[in-house]
C-alpha cells in the first residue's frame, strides 16, 4: 500500500469526537462537503489528494523527530502518527482547547507544548522534520513564523505542509476576502503561488510547490 492510500484510509477512521471544522477540512460530513465544494472548489476525491500531497514529506518508515505547528484537533494527523510508533512527535498549537481535543484522539508517543509559532520554545536544529497544515494563512506574524521553523529544523531535514494561497481561485479568493479576513480567521498577507515558491527557495535548498484548487502543498529540505 502506498503512503498515500495508508493517509486515505486513515482517514476513514476518525474518531466520534468530529467537530464542523473536523468536517470541513476532512470534507466528511455534508455541511463540510458543501463549504469544500462552496468555497474551495473541492470534492472530496481532491480534497484527499491535496492531504496526501501536504503529509508525503513523511517517510512511512519516520522514526526522527517532528514538530507539528499547529496541531488544531488533530483530525488531520493523529490518524497518521498512528502508523509511527518508533517517531517522537510534538505537537504545538497557541489554543488549549485545540489540543485537548487532539491528546483525546492522541497516541502514546506524543508531546504536547501550549506556544506560539513566532516563538517556538525549541533549541536550533531540534527537529528531523517540521510539520504546518493550514495554519500560515492564519498566522499573524508569518515572517516571524518561517524563520523559527527554519531556526528549529536540523540541517538536511524537512518542512512540509500546506495552506492556503490567493490568485488561483476568484471564488476563494472572494470568501477569504468577505467572510474570513473580517472574521478573523484568515490574516493577510497571503502569499500567491509563486511568491511562496521564491520565498521557500531562498531558504530551502530543494523546494517542491503543487497547488490544488487555492492550496498550495510543499515539501522542502534543509
Amino acid at each position: 500500500m502506498s503512503r498515500h492510500d495508508e493517509i486515505k484510509n486513515a482517514y476513514k477512521m476518525l474518531g466520534g469526537e468530529a467537530t464542523f471544522y473536523d468536517g470541513m477540512i476532512t470534507c466528511s460530513t455534508l455541511p463540510g462537503k458543501a463549504v469544500c465544494r462552496l468555497v474551495w472548489n473541492m470534492n472530496k476525491k481532491k480534497n484527499d489528494y491535496y492531504l496526501g500531497r501536504a503529509l508525503s514529506g513523511i517517510p512511512e518508515d519516520f522514526s526522527g523527530k517532528l514538530l507539528e505547528v499547529p496541531v488544531g484537533t488533530g483530525v488531520l494527523t493523529m490518524p497518521v502518527y498512528q502508523t509511527l510508533p518508533n517517531a517522537d512527535i510534538t505537537c504545538l498549537d497557541y489554543s488549549p482547547d485545540m489540543m485537548e481535543r487532539a491528546k483525546r484522539r492522541a497516541p502514546g508517543n506524543i508531546t504536547f507544548v501550549q506556544g506560539d509559532v513566532g516563538k517556538l520554545p525549541f533549541t536550533h536544529g531540534s527537529f528531523d522534520l517540521v510539520l504546518s497544515l493550514n495554519g500560515f494563512h492564519a498566522f499573524p506574524d508569518k515572517e516571524t513564523a518561517y524563520k523559527e521553523i527554519f531556526r528549529v529544523l536540523r540541517p538536511g531535514g524537512t518542512f512540509c505542509g500546506c495552506f492556503y494561497v490567493k490568485g488561483e481561485n476568484r471564488r476563494t479568493d472572494w470568501f477569504i476576502d468577505r467572510l474570513y479576513t473580517p472574521k478573523g480567521f484568515f490574516t493577510p498577507p497571503y502569499e500567491t503561488a509563486d511568491s511562496l515558491r521564491r520565498r521557500l527557495e531562498r531558504q530551502y535548498r530543494l523546494v517542491t510547490v503543487e497547488t490544488v484548487e487555492s492550496i498550495a502543498c510543499l515539501i522542502c529540505k534543509k
